[in-house]
């Protein structure tokens, strides 16, 4: 059996990521792989339930971490590390990156409280690779007015995308072996053939 392995997807809304993910799907499919597509918050009937909670109710920075990581702990412990212990390519729409990000940098909440929620919830767990997806959030702007109304998150202003942008470079910086960082503002066929260069690169798959 081959070894499962675990790839987030990063970026903001608007970066593309989903197209991607569905694509590289169907790609690891065709050569044979088990695979699980899943997102945080989500992934688990409670961690879905979550995730309206914090996308839609209004809350402190603290109460928002508590809630992310509780649904990532129950995506974990049920959904991800069952598929990677069968062997399973485990596809995440955002885990942990996104909360230094939107809650960390992008919230101003404490690095330090993140940093302990991420060692109690994952026991060391990160994904084998993380594709970020980056974006100005000017053209993420553009992108997500053209096709929905914003959630609690999409609805703030540039000023906190951009520190959002800031927290995933400093979490790309601080561990670049993991991370594969891609233009997304080119267009959805140049973003592929960059895609496609990283898991040439990180093959056999």
């Amino acid at each position: 059996m081959r070894a499962g392995r675990f790839l987030s997807f990063e970026g903001i809304d608007g970066a593309g990521k989903s197209s991607h993910i569905e694509w590289l799907a169907g790609w690891l499919r065709a050569r044979g792989r088990e695979v699980l597509v899943t997102r945080e918050p989500g992934g688990t009937e409670l961690a879905e339930r979550l995730r309206e909670l914090v996308l839609h109710q209004g809350m402190d920075a603290l109460t928002e971490a508590l809630l992310v990581f509780a649904a990532r702990r129950d995506h974990l412990v049920t959904r991800i590390e069952p598929a990677l212990a069968a062997g399973a390519v485990v596809l995440c729409d955002r885990f942990t990156d996104a909360t230094f990000a939107y809650q960390g940098a992008g919230r101003g909440f404490d690095l330090g409280v993140l940093a302990t929620l991420e060692s109690w919830v994952q026991q060391g767990r990160q994904p084998d690779l993380t594709v970020w997806f980056d974006l100005p959030p000017a053209v993420a702007a553009a992108r997500r007015a053209a096709v929905r109304a914003p959630d609690r998150f999409e609805s703030q202003d540039e000023a906190f995308f951009e520190r959002v942008r800031a927290g995933y470079a400093r979490r790309a910086e601080a561990d670049p072996g993991r991370f594969a960082i891609l233009d997304a503002a080119a267009t959805p066929e140049a973003v592929r053939v960059q895609l496609e260069a990283v898991l040439e690169s990180r093959g056999p798959w």
